[in-house]
C-alpha cells in the first residue's frame, strides 16, 4: 500500500473499548466454565458441547472477515475446514510413534492444518476472487462441494515402498503386507488421537480473536474495508486490491484450517459428509455471521454460542426443538434487520439510556 494510503487510513490504532468488552466477555465464559468444572457442576451433555462450541466461535469470527470486513459472500468455508481436518489427522495418525509427546504432535497439526488450509485459500482465491457477489458465492460453494467429494473417495495406504494413492477401493491400493490404510475412501480415517480439549479450543479461540480484532483496527484493516466500501476509490489511493483479498481469504482460510483440526481430533473417525464438511455446513457457519451481524465480530461470537448451544439444550422438547429453533431465528433476523426494532433496540441500550440520563440532569443543573 502506498505512502499516500497509509496517510488516508491513518495508522495503526489501539484495540478500542468494544474490543476489550468482546474479549472480556469471552474470558469471563471461560473462567466460569473451568469453576463449573472444577466443582462439578457442568453436565454430560454441556460438557460435549464446549469443544464444538470452540470450533463454530473460530469458523464464524474468520467467514466474517471475508463476509464482514472485506465484503465478499463466500460459500466454501466447509471445504478449508475439510482440507485442516484431514490434513492435521492424517498427520497425527502417520507420527503417533515417530512423535511420542502428544502436545508437541498436537501443535504441529495444528501448525499444518491451518497451513495447508491457507494454501488452498491462497490457490482458490487466485482465481476466484476476481468474480463479485453471486457468482463468487457459487464457485465458492463449488470448491467446497468438490473438496468434500474427493476425500469421500480417496483411499490412502503406506508400506515399506510409499505411499499408495487409489480411488478405486482399497485392494486398488495393492500394499505390502507391512502396509497399512490411512484413508479408507468414504469410511474416512479411524484412530485419530482424541487430542481436542476445552482449554485448547479456548486458546484457538483468542488467538482467532486477537488476531480478527486487531487486524479490524489496523491501517491494513482500513485498506481492506475501504476495498468493501468503493473499490475505485481505494484503487485511485494506491491500495492494491487483488493482495489484500487474498491476504484475507487465505487467513479466514487458516482460522477454518484450525477449527478443522479441533473438530478431527475431537471424534475417533474423520469421514467426509453433507453435514459436516458440505453445504450444510458452510450455510450454517454464514447463518452465524448473518445473526451475529455482518461485520460484528462479538456478534459472531454470541450467535456461535447460542445456536451450538440451543438444539442440544432443547432435545428434552424432542417434538417441538426444531419449532422453537426455527422461531428463535426469525425473532433474532428481525431483531437484527427490522428498521423499527433496530431504533428500538438503540434507544433502550444501556449506552444510550446512560446518555440521555447525564443530558437530562445537566438541563436540569442548567435550570
Amino acid at each position: 500500500m502506498s505512502q499516500k494510503a497509509i496517510k488516508l487510513l491513518g495508522g495503526s490504532r489501539p484495540v478500542d473499548k468494544n474490543s476489550a468488552i468482546t474479549v472480556s466477555i469471552v474470558v469471563a465464559l471461560f473462567a466460569v466454565i473451568e469453576v463449573l468444572k472444577g466443582t462439578g457442576h457442568i453436565s454430560n451433555l454441556l460438557s460435549g458441547l464446549l469443544v464444538p462450541i470452540c470450533m463454530y466461535i473460530t469458523l464464524a469470527v474468520s467467514l466474517n472477515l471475508v463476509v464482514g470486513i472485506l465484503g465478499e459472500l463466500s460459500l466454501g468455508h466447509a471445504g478449508f475446514m475439510c482440507v485442516g481436518a484431514y490434513a492435521s489427522a492424517l498427520f497425527s495418525l502417520v507420527t503417533k510413534e515417530a512423535i511420542p509427546m502428544t502436545w508437541l504432535r498436537f501443535l504441529l497439526a495444528f501448525l499444518i492444518g491451518g497451513a495447508v488450509a491457507a494454501v488452498f485459500g491462497l490457490l482458490i482465491g487466485i482465481p476466484v476472487l476476481r468474480l463479485k457477489g453471486d457468482y463468487l458465492a457459487i464457485v465458492t460453494l463449488a470448491f467446497g462441494e468438490i473438496i468434500k467429494n474427493l476425500v469421500t473417495i480417496l483411499h490412502l495406504g503406506v508400506d515399506k515402498h510409499g505411499l499408495h494413492f487409489s480411488t478405486e477401493s482399497v485392494a486398488a491400493l495393492r500394499l505390502a503386507e507391512d502396509g497399512r490404510i490411512l484413508i479408507k475412501g468414504a469410511l474416512g480415517i479411524t484412530g485419530v488421537p482424541k487430542s481436542s480439549t476445552f482449554e485448547i479450543g479456548f486458546v484457538i479461540v483468542m488467538i482467532t480473536l486477537l488476531v480478527s480484532l486487531n487486524l479490524v483496527r489496523s491501517a491494513k484493516g482500513r485498506a481492506i474495508m475501504a476495498i468493501r466500501d468503493n473499490r475505485i476509490a481505494a484503487e485511485s489511493v494506491g491500495i492494491n486490491i487483488t493482495t489484500y483479498k487474498l491476504f484475507v481469504f487465505s487467513l479466514s482460510a487458516f482460522f477454518a484450517g484450525l477449527a478443522g483440526v479441533l473438530y478431527s481430533h475431537n471424534l475417533a473417525t474423520l469421514t467426509a459428509n453433507t453435514n459436516n464438511f458440505g453445504y450444510n455446513m458452510s450455510i450454517s457457519i454464514l447463518l452465524l455471521v448473518v445473526l451475529g451481524g455482518v461485520g460484528s465480530i462479538r456478534g459472531s461470537v454470541i450467535a456461535a454460542i447460542i445456536l451450538t448451544a440451543l438444539p442440544e439444550l432443547l432435545r428434552g422438547l424432542s417434538d417441538y426443538r426444531m419449532l422453537i429453533y426455527s422461531i428463535l431465528l426469525i425473532v433474532i433476523m428481525l431483531f437484527n434487520a427490522s428498521p423499527k426494532l433496530v431504533a428500538l433496540r438503540e434507544r433502550v441500550s444501556p449506552k444510550n439510556l446512560i446518555k440521555r440520563k447525564k443530558a437530562q440532569k445537566e438541563v436540569q443543573a442548567n435550570v
